[in-house]
């Protein structure tokens, strides 16, 4: 009785010409690993963009990273004309000083009552215009939007605030305006009181379309088929923004929230160092500027040290606590949170 299986004669062997099974020069890689390339290997394949990378590092190298061994300043009596290595060392001297200092304690508090300010009104004007940006239907009106929006970026804070004094100055044109129909000039640019929103203001206009583009680039990565699906289920405009847009922008709102909370010491060093004579030391003192009138222009470097410093150190734990924050709502932040 024959089997109803039919056996197949096994496929030939074919060997190479030392004698060897294709097999035995072959080695096995275990499923779902891929094969280690050695360091030299993957020199040669990604050269190209490591030499590309060449002058980025170098430029942090020698800017940002160098500079980084001068702090050694802030816990000395620092005197320019003996050097580093002959100042006296202090130790804590410096800290202890400095954060006595009622300028130090002033300038800290205004710099987070402005920071919060940036952070409420600044931040979410970036993610409204992608938005507005991404609902234009004519691709022209969108290009010319989005050039007009970002273009401002590209303008030194000096140009910026002429700009605001030709507008808003005492002899600007809404002032002159207001003379005209027999109403009184309004101080916008000299009026500490409303000096916080002039500055987000100011910051809106020159920033918040350069900002957008992380946004459009964001949007562009989610994919149209969740739309078509949305809006073949009866979805409209509104909930495809809720349920499909903002969730696909959620990572990158979270890491460019933690960042700015990271940055939120750093509010600005032209804009307000520009706008200090007109204002009063009272309203536009922040960390920066109280850093380059006490360590350069008053001639105390270790205590401008210590101050730039401690606003590094104070940066840093905001960054991991926000990142820690980050994890608990199950983004990834940053850096990813280590599993296992």
């Amino acid at each position: 009785m024959k089997s109803t299986t039919e056996e197949r004669p096994a496929p030939p062997v074919v060997r190479r010409p030392g004698g060897q099974a294709p097999e035995a020069g072959i080695r096995k890689v275990k499923p779902g690993k891929v094969p280690a390339q050695s360091f030299r290997s993957r020199l040669r394949r990604d050269k190209q963009m490591l030499l590309m990378m060449v002058p980025g590092a170098a430029f942090l190298l020698l800017f940002f990273y160098i500079p980084i061994l001068g702090n050694v300043i802030a816990f000395q009596d620092y005197q320019p004309y003996l050097g580093i290595g002959d100042s006296l060392w202090v130790g804590w001297q410096n800290f202890v000083d400095l954060f006595g200092n009622p300028d130090f304690v002033h300038a800290f508090w205004n710099t987070l009552y402005l920071a919060a300010w940036q952070l409420v009104f600044l931040f979410p004007v970036p993610l409204v215009l992608a938005l507005v940006v991404d609902s234009l239907v004519s691709t022209r009106v969108r290009r010319v939007f989005q050039s007009i929006a970002y273009l401002p970026h590209f303008l030194s804070w000096v140009l910026v605030i002429a700009f605001f004094q030709q507008m808003l100055g005492g002899a600007g044109f809404v002032n002159n305006t207001l003379r005209q129909l027999g109403m009184e000039a309004v101080p916008f640019m000299t009026n500490p009181e409303t000096f916080p929103l002039l500055v987000v203001v100011q910051m809106i206009w020159k920033d918040a379309g350069w900002a957008m583009i992380i946004f459009l680039a964001a949007m562009a990565s989610i994919d149209n088929s969740l739309y078509e699906a949305a809006a073949a289920d009866g979805a409209g405009r509104w909930r495809r923004l809720w349920h499909i847009t903002l969730p696909g922008l959620r990572p990158v709102i979270v890491l460019l929230l933690i960042l700015r909370i990271g940055d939120i010491l750093s509010v600005g060093f032209e804009q307000f160092i520009l706008q200090r004579d007109a204002v009063g030391a009272g309203a536009a003192e922040v960390l920066d500027t109280f850093t380059y009138y006490t360590g350069v222009v008053g001639g105390g470097w270790s205590s401008g040290a210590a101050a730039g410093l401690a606003k590094g150190v104070v940066s840093a734990l905001l960054i991991y606590a926000a990142n820690k924050l980050a994890h608990r709502f199950g983004e990834d932040g940053i850096f990813a949170k280590k599993v296992g």
